[in-house]
């Protein structure tokens, strides 16, 4: 493991040692779980790039306005390519703050518009309102790229662990889509929900992403059993082929590493150009420690190079 976030690890390890003891998740209000996660991410991502505007905006959502925030790299032209990007927390936590380091980022560092979109949260809006959000506001931005300075026909989708998931749901959501066409999809260490439960689920309980943790979000997420299932159970069934052309990251020391890898092998079988890139030393959320260890930003660097590339 990168010792730099070993440190971290051994440090926040030692503090809950000598706290009282915590009740466990589903005890505990929502809203305090998340105000915590926000908390410790900002404070672990300050340095980011601050030659980057961000403006906040409300974009159309599945059942009203959400709200957003659109990234302009400094010395951008008028129209540059675009990201839409989609936080992690297991659909539960996160939000634009949480996320905002690492969209500063791919921003400056792909030299492209990013929007960060801000979708409903788990328990107190279950499945799949987070996916409707999802690909009601990736329709949103398609229909107004021009206003938000975006390339419409450079236009790539993109997300962390749960917005890993959202992103390539919305994907095959609109493979169909004679207008709105994808041009890429980022998926960093996506939760695909397989089939079956990987090994890498069974052996890894923690870094950060722990067996609690999960158990904790895919309850508030309540997808289980519902007509729709499928969309966010990316497992053996669903129908990628015709999807975008996808960068898959995964990590060594995290528990969905084992999913990402095979969604990557998935899409190459059905005929979509993925590649696969795993961070051996590397755990869950790496890209918003962008403070905790210098590896964070050498990845987030070749991230944004890649992206860049795709979207030329």
């Amino acid at each position: 493991m990168d010792p730099h976030i070993k440190a971290m690890i051994d440090e926040q390890a030692a503090a809950a040692a000598d706290a009282p003891a915590m009740p466990p998740l589903d005890q505990l209000p929502a809203a305090m779980i998340r105000a915590g996660y926000t908390m410790q991410r900002q404070a672990q991502n300050q340095n980011a790039p601050k030659d980057v505007e961000a403006r906040d905006l409300k974009v159309g959502g599945a059942a009203g306005e959400i709200p957003a925030r659109l990234y302009t790299p400094a010395g951008a032209p008028a129209i540059t390519p675009g990201l839409i990007y989609f936080h992690g927390g297991g659909f539960a936590i996160g939000d634009l703050d949480s996320h905002d380091g690492h969209c500063r980022r791919l921003a400056s560092y792909a030299g492209i518009r990013v929007i960060a979109i801000d979708y409903r949260l788990a328990p107190e809006h279950p499945f799949p309102a987070s996916h409707d959000d999802a690909l009601e506001a990736t329709k949103w931005v398609f229909d107004h790229a021009g206003e938000l300075g975006m390339d419409p026909t450079k236009l790539a989708v993109g997300g962390c662990s749960a917005g890993g998931n959202l992103a390539a749901s919305v994907s095959i959501d609109l493979k169909g889509d004679p207008v709105r066409k994808l041009a890429y999809q980022l998926l960093l260490y996506p939760g695909i929900w397989p089939d079956q439960e990987t090994q890498s689920r069974k052996d890894l309980d923690g870094p950060l992403l722990t067996k609690e943790v999960m158990a904790w979000f895919e309850k508030c997420l309540a997808a289980a059993g519902h007509p729709q299932a499928h969309r966010a159970n990316l497992g053996s069934k669903a129908d990628i082929a015709g999807t975008p052309p996808a960068l898959v990251v995964t990590a060594g020391y995290d528990p969905l590493k084992d999913e990402g890898r095979d969604y990557a092998a998935r899409l190459n079988a059905a005929g979509v150009k993925a590649t696969h890139i795993q961070y051996d030393d590397m755990v869950h959320d790496f890209y918003i420690l962008g403070d905790v260890s210098p590896a964070v930003e050498a990845a987030a660097r070749q991230t944004a190079a890649t992206l860049k590339a795709a979207l030329a």
